[in-house]
């Protein structure tokens, strides 16, 4: 009875439910190409323009939200600070205020020194330490960057101004030239980010970038010998050359002894501090305080012993006192307005790229999302405010940053107590670096400089891609041994070279058979790939544009006759078919279907027939705008590879 119970059961199942049927395999079914539904013109445009410059849907959030809602929203992504702020606490507080006290005894002696290589007297470094991270940390969306003056910007814009205005002669035209320089710099990161125009620092190469770093560190390094030294005539030049000859030169009669004491004796003590730091990050705050703590030690020694009274140079004062408005003094008419946006704009573009560089690394390391568009408006605008309250360019500081991560830091409320602590030194500590020799701020850069020689990314770059290390040399020699500007210039030309060679001689590569299976590869990547007899397959790895059309065809010629070459030399049969791949065409304008038009007719003349593979929608839909496809015939284009060699198998078979 059960046996029944169960069978009659099972009966009920199996016509209650019912499963899925199995075919047999059959012949592979072909596909043809399809095309994409026609778009008017304002549809493309729109279409274009939105995945161009915003493809992250930034107004998406707004959707279906009432006013006050959309008023909230649109305040919280200009001012993250009430996003995180709604959330903030005690414990983060903690964080914030160890990190903030860390990075503040670390960036005041930084940027004293800093302020000397932009010609610009101490007090600006430390106004710019004070307004512009209040108002990054209002308006950023990294929780880690600090902010402040940093070495390669300080040497740009010094060099690129003492060109234009003597530092010295004319110091009041100067500061004047700095701070119009800083307004145009904020107004070019601002205006970068509100039009979504970010894209355009990534034409500075990351290999480019690591040789100009690197070379501007050597020359920021060789600029403090006059410090750590103590040589009072030095040359303006920033080259290897004219500095080491200015050194030397003065050996016998320029070189202050004490003053080297000094130098050296803090500049291995630094060095020792990061050295520890690097060996074990639970000792991180050790690099940290130690330049302030070289700064206090040896404005001790100066003071005790009267070593100023013996050669040694010192500050001799600082300004106290708040930033004073500075808006009167930015240029706004008359011939230094063009002089101060053409250097804003340089230094602007590459505190720009440093900031962005810096802030994506921590927030990967710290797995959030960094708004680079967002960014660019916050450092533009706390630029802006900065040039009208005498600071000069700020941007994020890489070794500032990795201590106030390695502190602790929850969010930028660390760059509000390090602003505090620069404001409490601004107003009342001041008068204590009167006797703060020289030399100390000289090893302080030196030490703070060292680690933008990244020599193991340079070994990498070398390994990887060796256009790429020719970039990375190029700047590095340029700055060593012409300029900053120079340097830089070699750097961007040579990132652009780089674009244009790809882009005018894409890779062009022949294509065979894996055997036992249906997948085309590169026979260079593939030595076991075969050639198909009759056919020559190639792919096509670019866009066809105007700039490479005519080398893409006159390529496909030379791979069809050396293939023609190779079946005589073998005894196979004739080429009868020359088939493109064209999945990694991403695009193609009018020069790009001439030349497919070209090639036909030539092809047609050797009696081989062209067959193009998988085109992209925008490629296939520009074929049949231009009517290309009724000169090779529909029947002529396949979706696959294999779809078209067993066309081109067939058809061979079939002719006697």
């Amino acid at each position: 009875m059960a046996h029944q119970h169960d069978e009659s059961t099972a009966n009920e199942v199996s016509t209650s439910v019912q499963l899925p049927s199995y075919d047999p395999p059959q012949e592979p079914r072909v596909y043809k190409v399809g095309c994409p539904p026609q778009k008017n013109l304002a549809r493309e445009f729109a279409d274009t323009l939105r995945e161009r410059f915003f493809h992250d849907n930034p107004l998406g959030q707004y959707k279906d939200q009432s006013g006050s809602a959309k008023f909230m929203m649109v305040l919280r992504f200009l001012f993250p600070i009430f996003e995180w702020g709604r959330s903030y606490n005690l414990s983060k507080f903690k964080g914030d205020l160890i990190a903030g006290l860390t990075i503040a005894s670390l960036c005041i002696p930084q940027d004293i020194g800093y302020s000397k290589l932009a010609n610009l007297d101490a007090q600006y470094g430390l106004y710019s330490s004070f307004v512009p991270p209040l108002i990054y940390a209002a308006m950023g969306s990294s929780k880690d960057i600090a902010i402040g003056p940093v070495a390669v910007v300080s040497l740009l814009i010094g060099s690129l101004l003492q060109n234009e205005v003597d530092p010295v002669k004319n110091k009041e035209e100067y500061l004047r030239l700095a701070f119009t320089a800083t307004f145009f710099a904020g107004i070019t990161q601002a205006a970068l980010g509100f039009l979504r125009l970010g894209f355009l620092i990534e034409f500075l190469s990351h290999a480019a970038i690591v040789g100009f770093m690197g070379g501007a560190a050597i020359t920021i390094a060789l600029q403090q010998l006059k410090y750590v030294l103590g040589i009072r005539s030095f040359t303006k030049k920033t080259d290897i050359i004219s500095v080491m000859h200015s050194v030397w030169s003065s050996a016998h009669h320029g070189w202050n002894w004490q003053t080297i004491v000094i130098g050296i004796t803090f500049l291995a003590f630094l060095l020792f501090a990061k050295y520890i730091g690097k060996k074990n990050r639970k000792f991180f705050w050790v690099p940290a305080i130690a330049p302030i703590t070289s700064v206090i030690l040896a404005t001790l020694f100066v003071y005790i012993t009267r070593a100023d009274k013996q050669g040694v140079q010192i500050v001799n004062h600082i300004k106290k006192g708040i930033n004073p408005s500075s808006i009167h003094k930015i240029y706004f008419t008359g011939p230094f307005v063009a002089k101060g946006f053409k250097i804003g704009v340089i230094c602007g573009m590459i505190g720009l790229t440093e900031a962005v560089a810096i802030g994506r690394m921590f927030a990967a390391l710290k797995d959030y999302q960094l708004d680079g568009n967002k960014e660019m408006v916050a450092l533009g605008t706390m630029n802006i405010a900065g040039s009208m309250t005498s600071c000069y360019i700020a941007t994020g500081s890489f070794s500032r940053s990795a201590v106030n991560y390695m502190a602790g830091c929850q969010t930028p409320v660390s760059n509000i107590i390090m602003s505090a602590a620069v404001l409490l030194t601004l107003l009342v500590i001041t008068p204590l670096f009167k006797y703060t020799p020289n030399a100390i701020l000289g090893s302080i850069i030196i030490s703070a400089v060292i680690g933008l020689v990244d020599y193991e990314a340079a070994i990498l770059i070398w390994k990887v891609d060796k256009m790429d290390f020719i970039a990375c040399m190029g700047a590095f020699f340029g700055v060593v041994f012409a300029s900053v500007e120079i340097g830089l210039l070699i750097a961007v030309s040579i990132s652009f070279a780089k674009i244009l060679l790809q882009v005018t001689r894409p890779r062009t590569v022949l294509l065979g058979n894996l055997p036992g299976t249906l997948i085309y590869r590169n026979t260079d990547q593939y030595p076991e790939a075969r050639h198909v007899p009759g056919v020559v397959m190639v792919r096509v790895d670019s866009a066809i544009y105007f700039s490479n059309s005519n080398y893409v065809r006159e390529r496909i010629l030379r791979w069809l006759t050396e293939e023609e070459e190779r079946a005589k030399a073998e005894g196979q049969s004739k080429i009868n078919f020359l088939i493109i791949e064209m999945s990694p065409v991403i695009d193609i304008d009018t020069s790009g279907i001439h030349t497919l038009e070209n090639l036909y007719k030539n092809l047609q003349k050797r009696d081989i027939q062209l067959i193009l593979a998988n085109p992209g929608s925008i490629v296939i839909e520009k074929l049949l705008s231009s009517k290309l496809t009724e000169h090779l015939g529909s029947n002529n284009i396949f979706l696959t590879v294999s779809d078209a060699v067993r066309f081109c198998t067939r058809k061979s078979m079939q002719e006697p």
